[in-house]
């Protein structure tokens, strides 16, 4: 992962969303965008900037549609040093390449001029825009090519030649978009190297690039106190058997996780 981001940036399609709080005052918010607006990781932002084409301005914006904009903007204008396109999940990949397909056309304008479109309103979106872009005709002309063309078989290949594989979450719900996805990669691996959720992760894929259907999570075991409810049929559910520990599960038995976190 870090040896292939040494090559190139990575295109990176997340954005944090709006925070609420419930009816006693506690503060509620995704786990992407507690880490996003984290300290850990705003003390280290200059970096990402480095490694990644978005700027940081895009992900703090929790407009979808300046937000995603903004970010494929970033991401067309430095195309040939992407070499690799993320999300946290298999459907924001295909989002993010669903909303190319409509708005291809503002996009390669704006890369054509170096300007940013006025609907994206959000000030330190286009000041971090504006710093990046500078006219670039030819870029445009490939663009509007490639995504006129109605054929929209291996796009990311296409205008992102340099793209060596894409990372998301692709397994249990995610798994449907799987086969849309590498029609749109011409095969291009998926890796699917982790699962968690806002409460913590549970483990990693230890063989990234293997096939999304073969792709198994280990779980680690300090991250949090696992123990596993059987589930022997939708009724078994609703009246809960004894939990069981990491140790104790069997393969070839299905288990609904219950997650004991240090908070």
């Amino acid at each position: 992962h870090s040896s292939v981001l040494k090559q190139g940036k990575a295109l990176n399609f997340v954005h944090v969303r709006k925070e609420w709080e419930t009816g006693s005052g506690i503060a509620v918010r995704y786990g992407v965008t507690t880490w996003y607006k984290s300290s850990h990781f705003l003390s280290k932002h200059h970096h990402y900037s480095t490694t990644h084409t978005s700027p940081v301005a895009s992900i703090h914006c929790t407009d979808t549609f300046q937000s995603t904009y903004s970010q494929l903007l970033a991401g067309l204008a430095d195309r040939l040093s992407v070499a690799q396109l993320s999300a946290t999940f298999a459907l924001g990949l295909l989002q993010a390449i669903r909303f190319l397909e409509r708005h291809y056309q503002d996009l390669a304008m704006d890369i054509e001029k170096g300007t940013v479109d006025p609907r994206i309103t959000d000030k330190d979106i286009r000041a971090a825009l504006e710093t990046r872009l500078a006219p670039d005709p030819e870029n445009a002309a490939h663009i509007r090519k490639e995504c006129g063309r109605g054929q929209w078989k291996g796009i990311i290949r296409r205008i992102w030649p340099n793209a060596q594989y894409l990372e998301a979450v692709a397994t249990g719900s995610m798994s449907p978009y799987v086969p849309i996805l590498e029609f749109y990669s011409d095969g291009l691996p998926l890796v699917s190297l982790l699962y968690g959720s806002t409460e913590c992760l549970f483990g990693i894929n230890l063989n990234p690039f293997c096939k999304p259907e073969d792709v198994a999570y280990t779980i680690l075991p300090y991250l949090a106190y696992f123990e596993f409810l059987p589930v022997e049929s939708r009724e078994s559910c609703l009246q809960p058997s004894e939990l069981v520990n990491l140790a104790d599960v069997q393969m070839g038995k299905e288990y609904e996780i219950v997650v004991t976190t240090y908070s």
